[in-house]
């Protein structure tokens, strides 16, 4: 039998995507855009969000290469057997599938669209050095250029489909925080409170996108001591009268991550931890009235900093105050350059979404001990901004 090295295996009708042809071309528009600009004649992308992004194609690798390639007339999807149609199905444009018959069918796919001796384009943040080896070796390139800077500024600039589809999930994340609050109570497990916001968040982004794919929505629901890291995985822990809580609702859709993140208290908060409480949801309301267009990443930080440091709280900061949205989630995908940190001096533009989420960290044993964290998700409008969040903040609500 004579088996292929890449095929192409369009099976079924295209999928409806989570965007219009016309938001995929003018995307692919501004690459090209960047690649002309750049002298670039392919651009090979292999990280999730890049992919997503410009096609629509959100891989599984299950430890697989995947791939884009975009030239200034071609957008293809290099993708594994394993997966058949369904690359094709869910992808704005072209799609090859590789096998795995011999070593290295990927790049041979990968080539079979840029020819030898291109100048190629690559994501330096993403491309590992065993692979970017043997792209030099597959693809022959006269020159490589990390496109990853470029890419992530074009991503940083939301179009209003873009908008509406985070607005959407921002309205997905305030209906898991409801589910949870109604969850809450003293004898029932961390899990058990998490699952009902998942459940209740799949619920609604199936019901809100029909023709979606269904995948990656999840909950970090963490109480006493689990607070005082925000990434602190799930636990049993069971929830007791006077616990701190820290709800966060995390929906995907499309590969579009929004999130809502609200400190919370079963029964009762102490007077140490609502004075802590009330003055991070004072820095909150301080650091969305400073995002607006002209202001820097740096600038804002700045403004709560000082708040934090007129308190003497500023020591127990445990990261920045915000960061961009789009195709991301904890798997993938980063818009390093619009984060509320000291060292980004990115400027604010209108089209631009961003979080305030000042955390602050007391230790065990201290008055007020726990993980504080408020969270919005804020777009940058011509004139300041708009808060897309809708579930409350603070001790009123939330003393559950």
């Amino acid at each position: 039998m004579n088996r292929p090295e890449f095929y192409r295996y369009h099976n079924g009708q295209k999928a409806i995507l989570p965007f219009a042809d016309a938001e995929y071309e003018a995307r692919l528009k501004g690459l090209r855009a960047i690649m002309a600009e750049h002298g670039v004649g392919a651009a090979v992308f292999t990280s999730m969000h890049s992919i997503a992004y410009y096609s629509g194609f959100l891989y599984c690798a299950f430890g697989r290469p995947y791939g884009l390639v975009v030239t200034q007339t071609e957008c293809v999807t290099i993708s594994a057997g394993i997966d058949a149609g369904q690359p094709w199905r869910r992808c704005y444009g072209d799609s090859i599938t590789y096998t795995d018959w011999q070593r290295n069918n990927y790049w041979r796919a990968i080539r079979s669209v840029t020819g030898a001796g291109a100048v190629i384009g690559y994501e330096g943040d993403h491309l590992t050095v065993s692979q970017r080896d043997l792209l030099r070796a597959m693809l022959e390139p006269s020159k490589l250029t990390d496109l990853a800077p470029a890419t992530m500024r074009q991503r940083m600039h939301k179009s209003p489909a873009e908008i509406d589809l985070i607005r959407a999930g921002a309205a997905v994340a305030d209906v898991g925080g409801y589910a949870i609050r109604d969850a809450i109570k003293e004898g029932v497990r961390e899990i058990d409170v998490a699952m009902a916001g998942r459940d209740a968040m799949e619920l609604e982004i199936a019901k809100r996108f029909p023709d979606a794919e269904y995948r990656d929505t999840w909950v970090w629901f963490q109480s006493g001591i689990n607070t005082d890291g925000a990434h602190n995985p799930v636990t049993g822990r069971v929830l007791q009268r006077g616990d701190i809580l820290s709800l966060n609702t995390f929906p995907m859709i499309s590969g579009y991550y929004t999130a809502l993140e609200r400190t919370l208290f079963v029964g009762e908060v102490d007077d140490a931890s609502r004075a802590i409480w009330e003055a991070n949801v004072g820095a909150h309301e301080l650091g969305m009235s400073l995002l607006k267009p002209g202001a820097s990443c740096a600038e804002v930080t700045a403004g709560v900093n000082a708040f934090f440091e007129e308190r003497d709280l500023l020591q127990y900061r445990t990261f920045g105050y915000g960061h961009s949205f789009g195709v991301l989630s904890h798997y993938y995908g980063r818009e390093a350059g619009l984060e509320l940190r000291e060292d980004i001096d990115t400027v604010l533009e209108p089209g631009m979404v961003i979080s305030m989420e000042p955390m602050l960290t007391i230790a065990e044993g201290q008055p007020g001990a726990g993980g504080y964290r408020e969270h919005d998700i804020l777009v940058i409008t011509e004139d300041g901004n708009e808060n897309i969040t809708g579930y409350p903040y603070g001790p009123d609500f939330n003393v559950v």
